[in-house]
């Protein structure tokens, strides 16, 4: 059972908040019965009717987008900066699974399924993400056993992680480094790196658990 509100906008018909709006004004009936209770709470069954049209459920749909830089992970924006949403071609109410910075790029997942990308983003999940950091630095084997024990970021230790120096430039003093991370705290990852000073210049997420953005470009997707 689920809250009818939660139900509508699951179905793409409009945002939850509207369809709240729907309900408190006597516009939704739920087997026939006009429903203003916004706690009130359906089956799959269940006949939904707005506006006298029945709802339909919307069918799910999942993608995996290489995110270009310059791209706001979200599904709008307020300064008319093209977002996510933008690059996939689906008439579906879709949503990014968490968050990529404005200047990171890498692989980023979009779906209209709530429950699907709830999990995937709760921390119990313990999922791994791997990404690139290219950071300004000699890293050493100190900063790589801090990255992997947990460092402090906004007053909290983040759980422990794999680190593996990839490159070191040592004529301009800048190294590449691979981190594998199961948590999504907000900035995390170059947070980790200021940490342990070496500020990230140019970052790039590889992998989302198992999933890789093999054979696609920056602007590019692919259903899953």
């Amino acid at each position: 059972m689920i809250r009818l509100q939660k139900r509508i906008a699951e179905s793409g018909y409009c945002s939850r908040r509207k369809a709240e709006e729907l309900i408190t004004a006597g516009k939704v009936k739920v087997n026939g019965n006009i429903v203003t209770e916004l706690g009130y709470k359906v089956i799959d069954s269940d006949i939904v009717i707005i506006d006298g049209k029945k709802l339909k459920a919307q069918k799910k749909e999942y993608y995996l987008l290489y995110k270009p830089k310059s791209i706001i992970s979200s599904t709008d924006d307020e300064h008319e900066r093209t977002t996510v949403v933008d690059l996939i071609d689906s008439t579906a109410r879709l949503y990014p699974v968490g968050r990529l910075d404005y200047d990171t790029t890498g692989i980023i997942i979009l779906t209209n399924d709530g429950e699907f990308a709830n999990e995937m983003m709760h921390p119990s999940s313990q999922i791994k993400k791997t990404y690139i950091a290219f950071v300004d630095g000699l890293i050493n084997a100190e900063q790589i056993k801090k990255l992997e024990q947990g460092v402090i970021i906004d007053n909290q230790k983040t759980g422990k992680a794999k680190a593996k120096i990839l490159e070191k430039d040592f004529k301009h003093k800048k190294s590449k480094v691979r981190l594998i991370i199961a948590e999504g705290k907000n900035h995390q990852v170059k947070k980790m790196f200021e940490a342990v000073d070496l500020p990230v210049r140019k970052l790039h997420r590889e992998a989302y658990a198992f999933l890789n953005l093999n054979g696609l470009v920056p602007g590019e997707y692919r259903p899953l």
